[in-house]
C-alpha cells in the first residue's frame, strides 16, 4: 500500500482571472441515505482543457457528472458551468452531453436525430443542415446519414451521438466514457475529435476507465475515491509521484536467480515478466549500478536494460488503493 500524500488545495493551481475558466466546482457535496457519494470536493477546470475525471466503480464519477450537466441536484456546495449554475438553463445551452449508454432515436435516421437535437437546441434550420453535413462528414457516417440507428453498430450510434452533442456548438462537451465498449477504429476517431475540439478552443470534461486514453488526451486529471478528490495534476506529474513505483527492466545471457536480485541495494521489489526482471526501486540510477556490479560479480552478461517510469494504471492504483 502506498501511503497518500498531502495534497495542495484542488484550487491552488487554478487561474486566478474568473473569465478563463469553463468550470467552478465548490464544496459539492451529494449523499443517498446514510452514504456519502460526493464529498464536499473542490476544483476548477480551464476553458479549452481537456480535463479527466478518473474513478474507480461507486467513487462519485457519474453522480458528479449528473450534478454538473443538471440530471440531479446537490445536497451542499456549488458548480458553475462557464457563468451559470449546474443544471440552470444558461449552464444547458452552452454543455453538449454525451452519456455512456446511447440514447438516439433508433426507428429515424442518424439526420433526422441531428435535426431534432437541432430544433429543441433553436439551432436555425439552414445553419443546422450546413452543421449536419459537417459532423456526419467528420464522424466517417455520411453515407449512412439516411440510414435508421436501429442498423448502425454500437461504435456507429456512440459517434452519432458524439455529433448530436455538438449541433448546438457547445463550448464545454461533457464525455462519460465515450469509447467504452467500442472496436479500435470508432475508438480512435473520437479520440481524435476530441483532440481536434479542444484545438478549435472547446473544453472537454471526460470520464473514462482507460488509463492510456486519459494520459494521451488529458492536459491534467482529478482522480476521486469514496467521494474524495485524492489528486489534481498532470498525468506526468501523477506518475512522478510515484517514486516508489519506478523500475528498472533487465534481460541476462544466462539464468539467474530471482532471490539473488532481492539482495541488491535500492531494490524493493522483483517481478518475472517474460524474459526479463522488473526490479522496482526509489533510486533507478543507484539501482543500476549495483546491476552492474551484480552482473560484474556473476560473471552474467546484459542482453537489454532499461528504466521505466510508472504507468498511469500504476499511479491510479497506488493513489486509490485503500
Amino acid at each position: 500500500m502506498y501511503p497518500r500524500k498531502k495534497k495542495e488545495s484542488p484550487m491552488a493551481d487554478s487561474p486566478k482571472k474568473h473569465g478563463s475558466l469553463a468550470l467552478q466546482v465548490s464544496g459539492l457535496t451529494k449523499k443517498y441515505g446514510n452514504v456519502t457519494a460526493v464529498n464536499a470536493i473542490s476544483f476548477q477546470v480551464k476553458k479549452e482543457e481537456i480535463f479527466g475525471f478518473l474513478g474507480p466503480n461507486g467513487a462519485g464519477k457519474t453522480t458528479t457528472v449528473r450534478i454538473l450537466t443538471g440530471v440531479i441536484k446537490a445536497d451542499g456546495g456549488k458548480a458553475v458551468v462557464l457563468g451559470g449554475s449546474a443544471g440552470s438553463l444558461k449552464a444547458k445551452q452552452k454543455a453538449g452531453v454525451v452519456p455512456e449508454m446511447t440514447n438516439a432515436y433508433l426507428d429515424i435516421s442518424g439526420w433526422d436525430n441531428l435535426m431534432l437535437m437541432a430544433e429543441i437546441y433553436g439551432v436555425p434550420k439552414r445553419q443546422a443542415y450546413k452543421k449536419a453535413e459537417e459532423l456526419f462528414k467528420k464522424i466517417e457516417l455520411y453515407p449512412q446519414k439516411g440510414q435508421k440507428v436501429r442498423t448502425y453498430s454500437k461504435g456507429m450510434k456512440q459517434r452519432l451521438i458524439l455529433a448530436m452533442s455538438l449541433i448546438s456548438d457547445p463550448e464545454i462537451l461533457f464525455l462519460d466514457e465515450p469509447t467504452s465498449g467500442l472496436d479500435v477504429k470508432s475508438a480512435r476517431l473520437i479520440r481524435g475529435f476530441i483532440k481536434e475540439l479542444s484545438s478549435q478552443g472547446k473544453t472537454v470534461f471526460l470520464t473514462t476507465h482507460q488509463m492510456e486514453e486519459a494520459n494521451q488526451l488529458c492536459d491534467r486529471i482529478a482522480i476521486i475515491d469514496q467521494g474524495n478528490i485524492v489528486a489534481i495534476d498532470p498525468p506526468e506529474k501523477l506518475r512522478a509521484e510515484i517514486k516508489e513505483m519506478h523500475s528498472v527492466e533487465v534481460s541476462f545471457d544466462r539464468k539467474v536467480k530471482t532471490e539473488s536480485l532481492y539482495q541488491l541495494p535500492q531494490v524493493s521489489t522483483v517481478e518475472r515478466v517474460g524474459d526479463k526482471f522488473r526490479l522496482y526501486t526509489s533510486s533507478p540510477g543507484e539501482a543500476i549500478v549495483s546491476l552492474v556490479n551484480y552482473t560484474s560479480r556473476e560473471n552474467v552478461g546484459i542482453i537489454s536494460l532499461n528504466t521505466l517510469t510508472p504507468s498511469l494504471e500504476d499511479a491510479f492504483l497506488a493513489l486509490t488503493e485503500r
